[in-house]
């Protein structure tokens, strides 16, 4: 049965009608320096701990990329500015205006706009943290005595390699080797630097996170907001993807599915809310409580008709219709997405993929459903990816059947694709299997796809843009221009 949702918008919007596109510059917090957490740990280790753990908190946390902006907060802010670049996802409303920049593709040719400098803040900051913390096990070249030593410096050079890895998929229009696209920093003490060319940010994010992958070899964390060896191995391998270089990419995936210990989910869990850490499918993720005051400003604010803020009264987040249509009747992702009576009559909302368990319309105030960073049927798809693009086919046409089994009744279809129609078909498995989780931008891109928008975009519909438009790419924003001299 169809659910019919009624919204009182008049009556939940008077809470919200001071919320605006607020903008504030604000200097990066202070950390304390390599040098004096080198001196304090010596005596009290748990300080090393203490600043790994906020690295992970600026993952979640509001006003990290330096605004007081309703779409600035952590990663999952940029998980949902991709999808929409990438035109998977649909806003369904304009009425407050987050988001209205990056669907119209007008913010990203702006390098005065803030959603340029949000991004570029929130990774520098993350990279400016990690450097501090490698600084004081010693720098760069660095291997720590200690097995404890050893653990914080996976967990910061994994860390560093992720921020850097985003910033070269986000401000840049592809993998160009040559092209100049970032300045990079791997201590606190460097001023202000040039951008650096693509192979150089690309070879110290590989040997970031093959460093982090040696040095977290055979580590249990104790949660999953925790990067281990295999979400490492999970950035790598997309690092290595984007590179083109898929011949590295296939012992990286096959490892995770082998060894890493997390299992497929499985029909029932496809419609089970994506909502907690406890998924056997979640390789990294964030265990949310109402104590860290997430609301409004939050992931499940913007995505989620369940919760009280903007889906909810006005700015609902919907599946592309060309890309809902794709999916064949008997799909279980086809049952994630429901046109809601009062929502838009082409809008197929994800109310049946992430959903808090209580299923109230707007009755989550305070969020306790959990963020999911990474899962492992990513891999799957990535692996089939990586080896259909290497010619090994009969690979892809295994692992692709293997993320369908529990999504299809019939898999078979996929031993007959072969070329450029077998990779087709796992780009588009990949679209359709991780809506919503950030993870089409990295595909189209690498996959030097074009997209058209359906018919449901309220903005730009109809149209098509091939990967390396610069609208599908941000600005360096005009701050770093400005306070940055070796940058043009």
């Amino acid at each position: 049965m169809k659910f019919k949702y009624y919204i009182g918008v008049a009556l939940a919007a008077v809470t919200m009608v001071g919320c605006s596109e607020e903008f504030l510059e604000s200097e990066p917090t202070e950390f304390v320096s390599s040098t004096q957490l080198a001196e304090y740990s010596e005596d009290n280790p748990a300080l090393q701990a203490g600043n790994v753990s906020g690295i992970y908190a600026l993952m979640y946390e509001p006003e990290t990329g330096g605004t007081t902006g309703h779409d600035d907060y952590g990663q999952k802010g940029y998980d949902v500015y991709s999808d929409m670049l990438s035109s998977d996802m649909v806003l369904g409303g304009l009425t407050y205006g987050w988001y209205s920049g990056i669907a119209r593709m007008t913010a990203t040719i702006d390098n005065t706009d803030n959603r340029n400098y949000i991004p570029w803040r929130y990774y520098y900051r993350i990279i400016f943290s990690a450097n501090n913390v490698i600084g004081s096990l010693g720098g760069n070249d660095a291997v720590p005595e200690t097995e404890e030593g050893r653990i914080y410096m996976g967990q910061a050079k994994a860390m560093r390699g992720y921020a850097y890895f985003y910033l070269a998929q986000f401000y840049s229009e592809g993998y160009n080797p040559s092209t100049p696209i970032l300045p990079i920093y791997t201590d606190t003490q460097t001023n202000a630097q040039p951008l650096s060319p693509t192979s150089d940010v690309y070879d110290l994010i590989v040997s970031d996170l093959t460093d982090a992958v040696d040095l977290l070899d055979g580590w249990n964390r104790s949660g999953k907001e925790q990067v281990n060896k295999y979400v490492a191995e999970g950035l790598l391998a997309y690092a290595y993807a984007a590179m083109g270089d898929y011949a590295s990419v296939l012992p990286l995936t096959e490892d995770i599915i082998n060894n890493g210990g997390f299992v497929l989910t499985n029909a029932e869990q496809a419609l089970g809310g994506f909502n907690t850490v406890t998924s056997p499918g979640w390789m990294w993720g964030m265990d949310l409580t109402e104590n860290q005051g997430l609301n409004l400003v939050s992931w499940w604010g913007q995505m989620d008709i369940f919760t009280y803020s903007y889906a909810y009264v006005g700015d609902p987040k919907a599946i592309d219709l060309g890309l809902y249509n794709s999916i064949p009747d008997g799909d279980v992702r086809k049952d994630q997405f429901e046109i809601v009576e009062g929502f838009g009559a082409n809008m197929p909302l994800p109310i049946n993929k992430f959903y808090p368990e209580e299923r109230e319309l707007g009755g989550q105030r305070y969020i306790s459903t959990d963020y999911v960073y990474m899962r492992v049927a990513e891999f799957y798809l990535l692996h089939a990816e990586a080896a259909a693009k290497t010619g090994d086919e009969a690979t892809a046409q295994q692992y692709l059947a293997m993320l369908l089994e529990e999504r299809v009744d019939d898999t078979s279809y996929v031993n007959g694709l072969s070329g450029q129609a077998l990779e087709n078909e796992i780009y588009l498995q990949t679209r359709v299997e991780l809506w919503g989780e950030g993870k089409s931008y990295l595909a189209m891109k690498r996959n030097e796809a074009t997209i058209t928008r359906g018919s449901n975009h309220l903005l730009l519909a109809g149209e098509s843009f091939n990967y390396n438009d610069e609208r599908l790419s941000f600005e360096i924003p005009n701050s770093e221009i400005q306070n940055n001299p070796n940058i043009d």
